[in-house]
Protein backbone atom coordinates (compact mmCIF):
# COMPACT_ATOMS: atom_id res chain seq x y z
CA UNK A 1 0.00 0.00 0.00
CA UNK A 2 1.25 3.48 -0.85
CA UNK A 3 0.23 7.15 -0.71
CA UNK A 4 -1.86 6.93 -3.89
CA UNK A 5 -3.95 4.10 -2.40
CA UNK A 6 -4.31 5.93 0.94
CA UNK A 7 -5.41 9.09 -0.89
CA UNK A 8 -7.98 7.15 -2.92
CA UNK A 9 -9.26 5.39 0.20
CA UNK A 10 -9.47 8.69 2.06
CA UNK A 11 -11.64 10.20 -0.67
CA UNK A 12 -14.17 7.39 -0.24
CA UNK A 13 -13.85 7.73 3.53
CA UNK A 14 -14.71 11.44 3.10
CA UNK A 15 -18.09 10.50 1.60
CA UNK A 16 -18.71 7.93 4.35
CA UNK A 17 -17.91 10.63 6.90
CA UNK A 18 -20.51 12.91 5.31
CA UNK A 19 -23.19 10.37 6.16
CA UNK A 20 -21.70 9.99 9.65
CA UNK A 21 -21.99 13.74 10.17
CA UNK A 22 -25.63 13.56 9.10
CA UNK A 23 -26.21 10.80 11.66
CA UNK A 24 -24.60 12.89 14.40
CA UNK A 25 -26.72 15.88 13.41
CA UNK A 26 -29.81 13.67 13.78
CA UNK A 27 -29.05 12.84 17.44
CA UNK A 28 -31.62 14.49 19.71
CA UNK A 29 -29.94 17.39 21.53
CA UNK A 30 -31.51 16.40 24.84
CA UNK A 31 -30.21 12.80 24.62
CA UNK A 32 -26.46 13.35 24.13
CA UNK A 33 -25.71 12.24 27.70
CA UNK A 34 -28.35 9.50 27.84
CA UNK A 35 -27.73 5.77 27.73
CA UNK A 36 -30.11 4.64 24.96
CA UNK A 37 -28.39 1.24 25.02
CA UNK A 38 -27.52 0.08 28.54
CA UNK A 39 -23.87 -0.68 29.18
CA UNK A 40 -22.63 1.37 26.23
CA UNK A 41 -21.23 4.87 25.92
CA UNK A 42 -23.53 7.87 25.75
CA UNK A 43 -24.01 9.30 22.25
CA UNK A 44 -21.66 12.17 23.11
CA UNK A 45 -18.99 9.80 24.47
CA UNK A 46 -19.27 7.67 21.34
CA UNK A 47 -18.96 10.61 18.95
CA UNK A 48 -16.00 12.01 20.90
CA UNK A 49 -14.29 8.62 20.81
CA UNK A 50 -14.90 8.25 17.09
CA UNK A 51 -13.65 11.69 16.11
CA UNK A 52 -10.70 11.54 18.49
CA UNK A 53 -9.45 8.53 16.55
CA UNK A 54 -10.12 10.31 13.23
CA UNK A 55 -7.20 12.53 14.23
CA UNK A 56 -5.21 10.18 16.47
CA UNK A 57 -4.70 7.37 13.96
CA UNK A 58 -3.42 9.45 11.01
CA UNK A 59 -1.29 11.41 13.52
CA UNK A 60 0.12 8.11 14.78
CA UNK A 61 1.12 7.16 11.25
CA UNK A 62 2.81 10.55 10.84
CA UNK A 63 4.64 10.27 14.19
CA UNK A 64 5.29 6.53 14.22
CA UNK A 65 3.62 6.15 17.61
CA UNK A 66 0.13 6.04 19.07
CA UNK A 67 -0.84 6.72 22.63
CA UNK A 68 -3.98 5.95 24.57
CA UNK A 69 -6.64 8.66 24.11
CA UNK A 70 -8.90 7.91 27.09
CA UNK A 71 -7.94 11.01 29.11
CA UNK A 72 -8.24 13.30 26.10
CA UNK A 73 -11.66 11.87 25.31
CA UNK A 74 -12.90 12.29 28.91
CA UNK A 75 -11.79 15.93 28.96
CA UNK A 76 -13.48 16.61 25.63
CA UNK A 77 -16.74 15.00 26.77
CA UNK A 78 -16.74 17.30 29.81
CA UNK A 79 -15.98 20.39 27.74
CA UNK A 80 -18.71 19.84 25.09
CA UNK A 81 -22.08 20.91 26.44
CA UNK A 82 -24.42 21.24 23.44
CA UNK A 83 -25.21 19.44 20.21
CA UNK A 84 -24.00 22.45 18.22
CA UNK A 85 -20.66 22.28 20.04
CA UNK A 86 -20.45 18.54 19.37
CA UNK A 87 -21.17 18.95 15.66
CA UNK A 88 -18.68 21.83 15.36
CA UNK A 89 -16.05 19.79 17.19
CA UNK A 90 -16.56 16.78 14.89
CA UNK A 91 -16.15 18.99 11.82
CA UNK A 92 -12.93 20.46 13.21
CA UNK A 93 -11.63 16.99 14.05
CA UNK A 94 -12.44 15.78 10.55
CA UNK A 95 -10.60 18.73 9.00
CA UNK A 96 -7.53 18.03 11.15
CA UNK A 97 -7.58 14.29 10.44
CA UNK A 98 -7.93 14.96 6.71
CA UNK A 99 -5.06 17.46 6.78
CA UNK A 100 -2.79 14.93 8.48
CA UNK A 101 -3.85 12.03 6.24
CA UNK A 102 -3.27 14.04 3.07
CA UNK A 103 0.23 14.95 4.29
CA UNK A 104 1.35 11.37 4.92
CA UNK A 105 4.36 10.18 2.96
CA UNK A 106 5.05 6.77 1.47
CA UNK A 107 7.75 6.28 4.13
CA UNK A 108 5.25 6.96 6.94
CA UNK A 109 2.63 4.71 5.34
CA UNK A 110 5.18 1.88 5.11
CA UNK A 111 6.74 2.69 8.49
CA UNK A 112 6.03 1.13 11.87
CA UNK A 113 3.63 2.66 14.39
CA UNK A 114 4.39 1.63 17.95
CA UNK A 115 1.45 1.18 20.28
CA UNK A 116 0.75 0.66 23.98
CA UNK A 117 -1.26 -2.48 23.15
CA UNK A 118 1.63 -4.93 22.95
CA UNK A 119 1.97 -5.01 19.17
CA UNK A 120 3.03 -2.56 16.49
CA UNK A 121 1.47 -1.83 13.11
CA UNK A 122 2.58 -0.69 9.70
CA UNK A 123 1.24 2.80 8.92
CA UNK A 124 -1.08 1.53 6.21
CA UNK A 125 -2.52 -1.03 8.63
CA UNK A 126 -3.20 1.77 11.11
CA UNK A 127 -5.14 3.60 8.40
CA UNK A 128 -7.18 0.44 7.75
CA UNK A 129 -7.85 0.24 11.49
CA UNK A 130 -9.21 3.80 11.27
CA UNK A 131 -11.62 2.88 8.47
CA UNK A 132 -12.74 -0.26 10.31
CA UNK A 133 -13.22 1.62 13.57
CA UNK A 134 -15.17 4.36 11.82
CA UNK A 135 -17.64 1.91 10.25
CA UNK A 136 -18.03 0.08 13.57
CA UNK A 137 -18.73 3.21 15.60
CA UNK A 138 -20.90 4.79 12.92
CA UNK A 139 -23.00 1.62 13.13
CA UNK A 140 -23.33 2.17 16.87
CA UNK A 141 -24.56 5.72 16.22
CA UNK A 142 -27.21 4.21 13.94
CA UNK A 143 -28.27 1.86 16.74
CA UNK A 144 -28.51 4.82 19.11
CA UNK A 145 -30.64 6.75 16.63
CA UNK A 146 -33.03 3.84 16.26
CA UNK A 147 -33.17 3.33 20.04
CA UNK A 148 -34.02 7.03 20.36
CA UNK A 149 -36.80 6.79 17.76
CA UNK A 150 -34.89 8.57 14.98
CA UNK A 151 -34.58 7.17 11.46
CA UNK A 152 -30.87 7.29 10.50
CA UNK A 153 -29.70 8.50 7.09
CA UNK A 154 -29.41 5.90 4.36
CA UNK A 155 -26.18 3.97 4.79
CA UNK A 156 -24.99 4.74 1.25
CA UNK A 157 -27.06 7.86 0.55
CA UNK A 158 -24.10 9.81 -0.80
CA UNK A 159 -26.27 11.86 -3.16
CA UNK A 160 -27.80 13.69 -0.19
CA UNK A 161 -24.54 14.28 1.67
CA UNK A 162 -23.89 17.75 2.91
CA UNK A 163 -21.70 20.10 0.90
CA UNK A 164 -18.09 19.00 0.78
CA UNK A 165 -18.81 15.32 1.40
CA UNK A 166 -20.64 14.35 -1.79
CA UNK A 167 -19.37 11.55 -3.95
CA UNK A 168 -17.32 12.73 -6.92
CA UNK A 169 -19.32 12.60 -10.13
CA UNK A 170 -18.01 9.90 -12.45
CA UNK A 171 -17.57 10.78 -16.11
CA UNK A 172 -19.87 8.90 -18.48
CA UNK A 173 -18.16 6.22 -20.55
Amino acid sequence: MNKAVIDQSWDYFRTVNGIGLRAIAALPADKLDAHPIPGMRTPKELVVHLYTIVVALPAAVAKGEIKDTDEEEAATVQRIRTKDELVAWTRAQWAEGARIAKGLTDAQIQGIVTSPWGHDFKGHVMMQVLYDEYWHHRGQIYCYLRALGVEPPGLYDFEHNEAGFEREKQASA
